[in-house]
Formats: C-alpha cells, sequence, structure tokens
C-alpha cells in the first residue's frame, strides 16, 4: 500500500463518519467507496474495515439484508422534528425544484445561444463573403451589359419559326426512320449474315437523326429531341 493511501485509510473511520452524518440516509459499503473514491483515494477494503468499526463502536448503525450491509448515522443524535418542521422542509424543497428547474432551462437557452453564435460567421468573414458577392455582382452585371449590347438577338417570331421547323423536320425524320426500319426488318428475314454486319456492307443506309455524322461505318440513332417548354 502506498504512504498515500495509507494515510487515507487511517483517516477512514472520521471521512466516513462525517460523510453518513451529513448525508443522513443509508449506504451501502460499495456506495460509500464509489462516492469517496476519487475524492479521498479511499480503496474498498478500507472503507469496510472503517464502517464495521464504527458500527463496533457504535457511532453508526447497521442493519443486514440477506448479503448486504447498509449503514447509516445514528438517528438518536439528532434532535427531532415537529410536523411543522417537516411541511417547511417539504416547502423549501419545493421552492428549491422549480429555483433549480429555472435554471436549468436559463442554461439551455443560453448554451442554443452561444452555439448559433458560434456557427455564425465573424466580422472579418463577413467582409470577405461581401467582397466576394460584390464581385459576383459586378460580373452578372457585366454579362448582362453584354448580352444587352448584342446586336444578333432573336425575335420571338423567328424563335417559335424556328421551333416549328423543327418540329417539321422531327417528325419527318420519325417517319423515315420508322420506313426504314420496316424495310431493314424484311430484308434481314432472308440475310444470311447479322444485323450488324448488313448496315457495315452499305446494302442500306441506316436513319440517323440531324448533325449525326457516320464513324466507321456505324450509324448510332438516337430519337430526335423534343421542344423545351418556356
Amino acid at each position: 500500500m502506498s504512504k498515500g493511501r495509507a494515510e487515507a485509510a487511517g483517516g477512514a473511520p472520521g471521512i466516513l463518519l462525517r460523510y453518513l452524518q451529513e448525508q443522513n440516509r443509508p449506504y451501502s459499503a460499495q456506495d460509500m467507496f464509489g462516492n469517496l473514491q476519487r475524492e479521498h483515494g479511499l480503496g474498498k477494503a478500507a472503507v469496510v474495515k472503517a464502517l464495521e468499526q464504527l458500527a463496533q463502536q457504535g457511532k453508526i448503525k447497521e442493519k443486514v439484508y440477506g448479503k448486504q450491509k447498509i449503514y447509516f448515522a445514528d438517528q438518536d443524535q439528532f434532535a427531532m422534528v415537529s410536523d411543522a418542521d417537516l411541511q417547511g422542509l417539504d416547502a423549501k424543497i419545493v421552492a428549491l425544484t422549480a429555483k433549480v428547474q429555472s435554471l436549468q432551462q436559463g442554461c439551455r437557452h443560453m448554451e442554443a445561444e452561444l452555439k448559433e453564435l458560434t456557427s455564425a460567421l465573424t466580422t472579418p468573414e463577413m467582409q470577405k463573403e461581401i467582397q466576394e458577392l460584390k464581385k459576383e455582382c459586378a460580373g452578372y452585371r457585366e454579362r448582362l451589359k453584354n448580352i444587352k449590347a448584342a446586336t444578333n438577338h432573336v425575335t420571338p417570331e423567328e424563335k417559335e419559326r424556328v421551333y416549328s421547323e423543327r418540329q417539321k423536320y422531327c417528325k419527318e425524320w420519325r417517319k423515315r426512320k420508322r420506313m426504314a426500319t420496316e424495310l431493314s426488318d424484311a430484308i434481314l428475314e432472308g440475310y444470311p449474315k447479322s444485323k450488324k454486319q448488313f448496315f457495315v456492307s452499305g446494302s442500306l443506309p441506316r436513319p440517323h437523326s440531324p448533325g449525326r455524322s457516320v464513324r466507321g461505318g456505324l450509324i448510332h440513332l438516337s430519337p430526335c429531341p423534343r421542344r423545351k417548354s418556356g
């Protein structure tokens, strides 16, 4: 046993007696050890020995419940408490409980406020953010100015005419694609080779959307894009 632990064990009876008198409630040896070990550095064996010693000396009371022993202060040393005193103590407990709840609520509010403040931008960060936004807005204004100054604007009438022509050509493209597909399927029924070899051989051009190029003898099909609304 270390010197500090030995000194703590020597003073254990006084520490345990004072604690039981102050708390005035029953404890087991394990409870006493858990409550006082960190503050006073008492070992469990020293706690058990001191409690048994105090009980033998009549300074505290001991009750046995099965395999467990419970220790508490001798109640004869305390003055009798009247019903009025008990009611006063109960009222004091109610008032203190309400005060504790109020303080806890205030702490929660302050914690929430602190969390909000710590997550907010600092003054230098805000100033930097403002400068970046001003720079971004200046870029948008310059872009808008260039767009307004352009001379190649498309009128709504021209836009509608282009979309109408596009729709017309797409409709024709779908029609020709369907015809070509039906024709190729009919030919392929008696064609000795695969469909891929049929188109690569150049026997029949494969329909494709406007703007598509034929690469490596293969034509990649995709549907005519639809007009976007708005």
